[in-house]
């Protein structure tokens, strides 16, 4: 078979090869290598080269013309300087000529323009405040806003204020329809060049002519805008009554969708409310996310007492704060002033504004007439009250003998944020350590055998003391004290929820391993502050107590109504049974049972604090123990970690660690037994078999011999009684 033929074979160049167009011989090499190359890519090399002629041009005439008076860099975009300008050349303003009418529209209507948004200062403030890290979701950012200029001379006195304090960076943004210049403003209200704020001007353009709606879609977008720049932690503005309505519906809705707090500060803030401005924007964050409940335990024949304690909750003042829940448990017979009381109480009070109204009262009758023990009047006082938000909503504890100051959620909404959600002083191990706060400073020990006087001026006690400075303070200053109140006093509802875990295992000892010992709590008081006192030793915690220099009280006992827990009082059966704590009734109240009643806080309270209402840290506190003696942080944590292993040893059966480690809201660790068990029968344990002896403690020796004295006498008391 033949081979084919050439495919080519007619055309001789595609048969040609490069080497036929090689340069004759003499032609230079260099010009040959310039052509070589621009016969490759001649277009390319074009375009480079006028790229690269054009990028020279610009950087040449950037450099010539370059501003120089733009001034300090400090002050180029500072908002917080007044008649501030950028580049050199002022801001611009918002229009005043008055937009065009529509069509077919009065000439007489004066709010008319709905036509586009525009911010004619917004962006230059918001692009100015990049340092205070406002891209962060967590920030120290605050913001008040106002639409109303007598609104914004409320607020600019407190922003001032607290920016004074330096725990927050604070924010100031105007919304209104006023074309008043925003320095004007500053000038009226007396803000000096000290006051340290950031100002923000977000009005729309012809604002005093804008509709209702447009002013709304402005508040809408200009929030949303500081809100995409800033992060506001918190929103502060005046109360509703006193605002643009269009206002309140934008920043409302604005609160609930980017989760934040939008404190309505009521009209008298600047005579009242002026520790909002020492709280910092962890505890303002927290605002409206923390909850009260109140709970009363209603004795029989107590009328008189709980109608005036129900009466000092109304009347209190609660500065525009959601109002407490109220739980009131009732004895099985009803006296008729109490129950016609009831029936025409309405709490939270009606809004005037016509909202609809949610009950806030829950009322919890008791059926059974049978005498109850204290482990079952412990167990239904406690199990009255239980979170599933601990870490936000927390219990407020009050007997029907008090009597509460008209501030006393003042001051009780103060501490609260600052010591349990503040960024500075909420996290830490002695913040961890509280358990609440009260609102009653007694006057009598824990036992009631001797008075009890609050710190004074002491000095620092121990090399490991962790304050030198507020020991020595002649100012009387509230104190930390291992003590439980049952008279007025809030407990977190995190350590509420570890004292129900504590008190189901510690009533479940009792049954299985019954015993007694001597109470160190005076009857006066219920039975479950013996056992909370019991956790309380074994984790260390404190409750915070008041320790006011007027002669003014938070919270007032009375005396003339004085009733013994129900507990307390000897059943009318001959049953024996074996109590948890021996006592010796008492069922007429000695003189040492009586407490002072000073008048009721009606000042302010930053006119009473100490440190002009700035709140001490807690690790500058002064320390008792339960006997009333001071102690370091280092000698209570010993303290607390020896009476742990004891407690779990004698008290919760652990022969050696049950590999259990301390966790929030829960104290199984202090127990060694499985719910399910079955225990064996063991020999009961009275005072006489093995007495109790109080842990040691540093005290005086006249001061523990009374003690011990008092402690025989109970003794004597109960042999007396069998």
């Amino acid at each position: 078979m033949p081979l084919p033929g050439r495919i080519f074979a007619g055309d001789e160049e595609l048969g040609k090869k490069n080497d036929d167009h090689r340069p004759a011989e003499g032609t230079s090499s260099i010009l040959a290598w310039f052509r070589t190359k621009w016969s490759v890519a001649p277009r390319v090399r074009k375009r480079r080269l006028a790229i690269g002629l054009l990028i020279g041009l610009v950087v040449y005439y950037f450099f010539k013309n370059i501003p120089t008076n733009l001034g300090p860099i400090t002050q180029r975009i500072d908002t917080r300087v007044p008649g501030q300008t950028f580049g050199g050349f002022p801001l611009p303003q918002i229009p005043t000529r008055k937009p065009p009418h529509p069509d077919g529209e009065s000439e007489s209507e004066k709010r008319y323009y709905d036509g586009p948004i525009n911010y004619y200062s917004l962006g230059g403030s918001l692009h100015g405040i990049a340092k205070t890290m406002g891209y962060r979701e967590r920030n120290k950012n605050v913001l008040f806003a106002a639409a109303s200029l007598q609104s914004a001379s409320r607020l600019i006195p407190m922003a001032c204020e607290m920016s004074r304090w330096n725990r927050n960076t604070v924010h100031f943004a105007f919304m209104g329809r006023d074309d008043l210049p925003l320095k004007d403003i500053q000038i009226l209200n007396g803000v000096s060049q000290d006051c340290g704020i950031y100002w923000h001007d977000a009005r729309p353009d012809y604002g005093p002519y804008s509709t209702d709606f447009r002013m709304g879609a402005s508040v809408t977008s200009a929030l949303q805008h500081i809100h995409n720049f800033m992060h506001p932690q918190a929103y502060i503005i005046d109360q509703a009554s006193n605002e643009e309505v269009f206002f309140m519906n934008a920043i409302r809705s604005k609160g609930y969708e980017t989760q934040r707090s939008i404190i309505e500060l009521p009209t008298d803030a600047l005579h009242r409310m002026m520790w909002i401005t020492r709280l910092d924007y962890g505890a303002l964050r927290a605002w409206h996310n923390t909850y009260v409940d109140v709970l009363i335990h209603a004795l029989p024949g107590s009328s008189g007492s709980l109608i005036r304690l129900l009466k000092s909750i109304e009347e209190a003042d609660y500065f525009g704060c959601r109002r407490p829940h109220l739980t009131i448990e009732l004895p099985t017979d009803i006296d008729p002033p109490t129950w016609s009381f009831l029936q025409n109480l309405v709490w939270p009070p009606l809004d005037p504004s016509g909202a609809p109204h949610v009950s806030q009262v829950t009322l919890r009758h008791r059926i059974s007439r049978d005498h109850i023990g204290p482990e079952e009047a412990s167990a239904r006082f406690v199990e009255s009250f239980y979170s599933a938000r601990p870490q936000q909503s927390h219990v407020l504890v009050l007997s029907p003998k008090v009597q509460l100051s008209p501030l006393y959620y003042h001051y009780l909404f103060y501490n609260l944020l600052e010591y349990k959600y503040a960024a500075y002083g909420g996290q830490t191990d002695e913040a961890e350590n509280l358990m609440g706060i009260s609102l009653d400073l007694p006057s009598q020990s824990l036992d009631n055998a001797r008075p009890f006087f609050p710190p004074g001026i002491k000095a620092k006690d121990d090399a490991h003391a962790t304050s030198d400075i507020l020991w020595t303070t002649p100012s009387p200053l509230p104190f930390l004290w291992q003590a439980p109140n049952s008279n007025a006093a809030l407990y977190f509802g995190d350590k509420w929820a570890e004292f129900h875990s504590f008190l189901t295992n510690r009533l479940l000892v009792q049954q299985r391993y019954p015993s007694s010992r001597p109470r160190i709590i005076h009857p006066e008081n219920p039975s479950w502050t013996e056992y909370l006192l019991e956790l309380m030793r074994t984790r260390g915690y404190t409750l915070l107590y008041p320790n006011l220099p007027s002669s003014e009280s938070l919270a007032v006992v009375h005396n003339e109504l004085y009733q013994l827990p129900e507990e307390t009082t000897p059943p009318a059966s001959s049953e024996q049974s074996v109590e948890p704590f021996t006592v010796n009734p008492l069922l007429t109240p000695p003189r040492h049972l009586y407490h002072s009643e000073n008048p009721l806080l009606t000042t302010p309270i930053l006119s009473i604090l100490p440190f002009d209402g700035d709140l001490p840290a807690l690790t500058t506190l002064p320390l008792l123990s339960y006997f009333g003696e001071p102690l370091t942080r280092w000698s209570a944590r010993k303290e607390a970690s020896r009476y742990a292993n004891d407690f779990r040893s004698q008290t919760g059966h652990c022969k050696s660690w049950n590999g259990k480690t301390e966790s929030p809201v829960n104290a199984d660790d202090l127990f060694c037994f499985d719910l399910d068990d079955d225990f064996p029968a063991v020999e009961k344990m009275t005072v006489a078999d093995e007495p109790w002896q109080p842990p040691p403690v540093a005290e005086k020796a006249e001061t523990k011999q009374e003690f011990l004295a008092h402690l025989a006498r109970q003794a004597r008391g109960l042999e007396g009684l069998r």
